[in-house]
């Protein structure tokens, strides 16, 4: 399992979201810090969940982080999130 399938497996379990898009954005770092041939180091995350209701940014990073902790320490090198809830996604 490629570690996008995993990200998105752990996330859907911990969120259940609405909506989830996570992008591997390794290509966009050749040279970088952190990257290594293969990709699958730098992701970009777009969640839309209720659990997010009454949480603050950073508060919605830090539990999208724990959910990911193990991927974090490990071949993630960089984890780009946007997280919000159903109701910030309606044009408001």
């Amino acid at each position: 399992m490629s570690t996008k399938d995993i990200i998105i497996n752990k996330l859907r379990e911990a969120f259940l979201p609405e909506s989830l898009d996570v992008a591997d954005e390794s290509h966009l770092h050749e040279g970088h810090a952190g990257h290594r041939p293969g990709g699958e180091t730098h992701f970009r995350v777009y969640i839309v969940s209720p659990a997010f209701e009454g949480k603050s940014r950073i508060e919605r990073h830090r539990m999208v982080n724990a959910t990911l902790a193990a991927e974090l320490e490990g071949s993630v090198h960089a984890l780009a999130i946007k997280a919000q809830t159903p109701g910030e996604t309606t044009g408001g």
